[in-house]
């Protein structure tokens, strides 16, 4: 892999965030500023922060995820120094993670208390802030098209549930009955936290190695534009229609190419409370403070 991109993994509490950004400012610079080290394109994916231990990572295990986040970053590569653009490079990418049964998106999503798969996406343009998402969903293939159905071909940022379903099938993306996403791997992990969910107090004990997060991408393409999209299909035994950050524009995606492009993946809640993806671009923009730090 040849791709050149500026990496950030900050661990906050059991939070994590990627971002990827085109410039470097300092507290002098202003926002209209030229790039410093603009690299000619940039990539950055991420497959959730889970936890799986090191135990039940086998090297087979550990050696079918590396191949997939590979072609995955392969895919975006090869948009962008093609000259793609940076959606193009993150709708591809998320769409090759969310078609894996490896990854808590599109196929491999985890299951509601219920026994179901719902699903969130969202995505942003660094160059004009234009975003789309969808939460909710559980017949559309894959969610982070929909997302970017929504930012193109809708006055509106967010759909949820049927109304987003219905949207979805009216732009003719592919829709999928829900029984799709079903993998023994996910459906076992619910079966273990129903088996010792607590019923007097209704909390729910998660064994190790029954979340495993969102995906994520961000990229900046040649033409200094960037671009943010996460999805993911939530948490394990969610209930109640529960959202987390990564349809939420601000918590849990955002692209802004004055400063940088993020996708968060940890527990929502937390990058929902403190809108942690804008947070890390305020900071670079009124601070004046650079990616790590920001971060």
């Amino acid at each position: 892999m040849k791709n050149t991109c500026l990496l950030i993994f900050t661990g906050l509490v059991l939070l994590s965030c990627f971002a990827c950004t085109n410039q470097k400012p300092d507290k002098k610079m202003s926002k209209t500023s030229a790039p410093q080290d603009r690299p000619a394109y940039a990539l950055a994916i991420h497959g959730g922060a889970g936890t799986i231990r090191k135990s039940d990572m086998t090297p087979e295990l550990e050696a079918e995820y590396l191949k997939a986040l590979d072609e995955a970053l392969t895919i975006g590569e090869k948009i962008l120094s093609g000259g793609g653009t940076s959606l193009e490079a993150v709708e591809q990418t998320i769409v090759y993670l969310e078609d894996s049964p490896l990854f808590n998106a599109g196929k491999g999503a985890v299951f509601t208390h219920e026994g179901r798969n719902e699903l969130d996406a969202s995505v942003m343009e660094g160059s004009n802030q234009m975003a789309g998402a969808v939460g909710g969903v559980t017949i559309v293939k894959n969610p982070i098209r929909a997302a970017i159905a929504v930012m193109k071909n809708s006055p509106h940022v967010l759909l949820a549930g049927e109304g987003a379903e219905e949207f979805a099938i009216e732009q003719g993306l592919d829709t999928v009955p829900n029984s799709y996403f079903f993998t023994q791997k996910r459906y076992d992990a619910l079966q273990k936290i129903l088996e010792k969910e607590n019923r007097k107090t209704g909390m729910v004990t998660e064994p190790a190695g029954s979340k495993f997060g969102t995906v994520g991408c961000v990229a900046l393409d040649k033409n200094g534009n960037l671009a943010a999209g996460t999805s993911t299909g939530g948490t394990v035994n969610k209930r109640w229609g529960r959202m987390g950050d990564s349809p939420i524009i601000g918590a849990g995606t955002y692209a802004n190419n004055a400063t940088c492009a993020v996708s968060c993946t940890g527990h929502g809640e937390f990058f929902i409370r403190y809108a942690v993806a804008h947070d890390v671009s305020a900071r670079m923009e009124y601070l004046g403070e650079d990616l790590s730090t920001a971060a």
